[in-house]
């Protein structure tokens, strides 16, 4: 939730003061961490379901469009949106189905492999994913609420602890610095 008036002090400054006051100094950095980018996921997730709100989409089912989208044909397989989206095959299957029923992709058996699944993204679907990109981008991702090089360096920050968690091995080859 976004406050109308700033709070007179850093409620996450404070956290970290009680933290220290309480004898968990050792963890108070930390803390402060994970509640600071909690906090920041809420501000730009609240922003972007502003803005996807007439699209009648989630971030989820948007991402799910966006995705299929991007591919070649408007098709892949139900295991490669899983992983490209790294979230559990369940909630992919179950954003799928919704989509499923508003038109937005067809669900067909995969021609090589009789326990797979494709996904294809249907004209309705193209048309409305490109809509809700159009939005996100003038009313969210052209400004994210940091300038270009505090954004670079949160990227990269993220993209190493990213790492280090094992979401990726390696991130060569890089896209060119935001």
């Amino acid at each position: 939730m976004v406050f109308s008036r700033p709070l007179p002090v850093d409620p996450l400054a404070e956290a970290k003061r009680q933290w220290i006051a309480h004898g968990w100094a050792d963890a108070a950095e930390g803390m402060t961490v994970v509640t600071s980018v909690m906090r920041a996921q809420q501000l730009l997730l609240a922003r972007v379901d502003t803005t996807l709100k007439p699209f009648a989409l989630s971030f989820a089912r948007y991402e799910v469009l966006r995705l299929l989208a991007f591919s070649r044909a408007g098709t892949l397989p139900l295991s490669s949106v899983v992983a490209r989206l790294q979230v559990h095959a369940t909630t992919i299957t179950s954003t799928a189905e919704r989509l499923v029923r508003d038109g937005l992709i067809v669900r067909e058996p995969h021609p090589h492999d009789r326990r797979a699944a494709l996904l294809s993204l249907t004209d309705e679907g193209r048309a409305l994913v490109e809509r809700a990109t159009i939005a996100l981008n003038a009313e969210v991702f052209a400004d994210p609420g940091l300038d270009s090089a505090d954004a670079a360096e949160l990227v990269a920050i993220v993209a190493r602890m990213r790492k280090a968690a094992g979401d990726f091995a390696d991130p060569r080859p890089q896209p060119e610095p935001l």
